[in-house]
């Protein structure tokens, strides 16, 4: 089989399975299919966008029904309002709880729950809810969220129990070891793992009718030098397969299997990457404003929907940043702000309309969405800035979805950030810090963009519409949504010795 644009898809020799791995969290992303910038939205489509994130849902549909029929109507703009009918249905998948369910839900943790408890709660914007054509409904993970925003809600638990946090949230030798190695004072091979992965996509079993073809893609990382090198794709499953040219920002390796009757249709990859950490000592008194180059220029841009630079942006970054003109410094100090934001789990990035936007105005925010809003406010402020995304993991049972970024600090040059990670908390200011400028080995990169188009390219709307972290699958009836599959990340540690260049 010959997928346009790529060599012939080739098999490759298989090798003894390895165990599987279960995420111990999903985290999810995007935003509708609206235009870029300078490109003019349909006003339909802008009144449907409108409406939705208001929740009214009806009058949305009714735009989009009567916008389709017109005769005036170009195939991009069709495809984008069909979307926002798509971006309707996921909502409802994502905020599934009434009012009394919300409460059945926290009295698990809290037995003795009021009702004036709850509603204070719910007036503080602490219960994450839209108003859907009349009706409250609150986010599913709106209960569980609630304890990570509210120390109140944390102290009425009947059994308190620790949040799971990843091994790199917390100050550790591995921090110093990076830096060591970095400034010369260690050993490099400290900062340095190689590691052999697999993942996979599983659809369930007569998602698909029997004989139809599946198509999957599953994230594959990029070789990016000083941070992950002499990468080695060892086997698929199927066998045949096309991966992505190292130039695809989202980069993948596309797979195709009919469906069989009653048994999941199941894809993997295993392949070997050495990852590096970094780390870089900046001096704030060094740093000059970034040259006027072209290759900068589009990292300094707004680029809708999700990097936007609203009124309320605008206003924020001047109360953060003041008089400052030192472009670290700048940095510093929006990168502390994002940080102040609490995390919370989030609902699908495809059913929020600004990813920025909502990091600034919902209270709480994860990864992706602290990274867009941070990007943001660099770019205002006239730094580069850029995304990164993929999988962190560690030496014991934990590996998640995580994204992080890039800022440009001339003369250092692109430098890591990672704000949801944010300041550690150590008496050394440089591991205190390490995140803004720093990066461990603990990570796989997949995305050094975001939204951007695959190779071979989707037929249908994309489930995860901004990231590329558990995969994509579809079949010709249409996309395969998160409720018809899961993935995998399984890992295992090799020698460094014989895996270097």
């Amino acid at each position: 089989m010959q997928v346009q644009g790529l060599p012939p898809l080739r098999p490759i020799p298989s090798l003894p399975k390895r165990r599987a791995g279960v995420l111990l969290c999903m985290i999810a992303l995007f935003a509708g299919a609206v235009a870029f910038a300078g490109e003019p939205v349909d006003p339909a489509l802008e009144q449907a966008i409108s409406r939705i994130d208001a929740g009214g849902f009806a009058e949305a549909d009714r735009l989009i029904a009567t916008r389709l029929l017109a005769n005036d109507l170009d195939a991009s703009t069709r495809a984008d309002l069909l979307f926002q009918r798509e971006r309707m249905r996921r909502i409802h998948l994502d905020f599934t709880l009434d009012a009394a369910q919300a409460k059945a839900a926290l009295r698990k943790q809290i037995p003795d729950l009021t009702d004036t408890e709850f509603d204070a709660w719910d007036a503080a914007g602490l219960l994450e809810r839209q108003d859907i054509d009349g009706r409250r409904l609150y986010f599913k993970r709106a209960p569980s969220n609630l304890f990570r925003l509210s120390a109140q809600a944390r102290a009425r638990r009947a059994n308190p129990a620790p949040f799971l946090e990843g091994p790199m949230e917390s100050a550790n030798d591995h921090h110093r070891q990076v830096r060591d190695a970095a400034t010369g004072r260690g050993d490099p091979l400290a900062a340095m793992r190689r590691i052999r992965v697999t993942q996979s996509l599983t659809v369930d079993a007569d998602a698909v009718p029997a004989g139809e073809t599946v198509r999957a893609w599953i994230p594959y990382p990029r070789a990016i030098p000083g941070q992950q090198e002499d990468l080695r794709l060892v086997s698929s499953q199927p066998a045949v397969h096309a991966v992505a040219p190292e130039s695809a920002l989202q980069r993948t390796v596309y797979l195709e299997k009919p469906a069989r009757a009653g048994e999941p249709t199941a894809f993997s990859i295993t392949y070997e990457v050495t990852l590096r950490g970094q780390y870089h000592a900046i001096d704030a008194d060094k740093v000059v404003a970034p040259p006027p180059t072209a290759e900068l220029a589009p990292f300094l841009e707004a680029r809708p929907p999700h990097v936007v630079f609203t009124p309320a942006i605008r206003e924020f970054s001047r109360k953060v940043v003041g008089e400052e003109k030192n472009p670290y410094r700048i940095a510093q100090k929006l990168f502390a702000a994002v940080d102040r934001i609490p995390w919370a789990g989030a609902r699908e990035y495809s059913t929020i309309s600004n990813l920025g936007d909502y990091a600034l105005h919902a209270g709480h925010a994860d990864c992706g969405q602290q990274t867009l809003l941070l990007i943001t406010l660099l770019r205002l402020n006239g730094i580069p800035a850029r995304w990164q995304s993929g999988m962190v993991y560690s030496d014991g049972d934990y590996d998640n979805l995580h994204d992080w970024g890039a800022l440009y600090l001339a003369p250092y040059g692109w430098v890591p950030m990672d704000v949801s990670t944010g300041r550690l908390e150590d008496p050394d200011p440089q591991i205190a810090g390490f995140y803004l400028g720093g990066q461990d080995a603990y990570r796989i990169a997949f995305n050094d963009d975001y939204s951007r188009e695959f190779v071979p390219a989707k037929q249908h709307f994309r489930s995860e519409t901004v990231d590329l972290q558990r995969g994509e699958a579809e079949w010709k009836g249409g996309n395969l949504y998160f409720d018809q599959w899961d993935y995998g990340f399984a890992w295992e540690r090799l020698p460094l010795d014989g895996g270097l260049r």
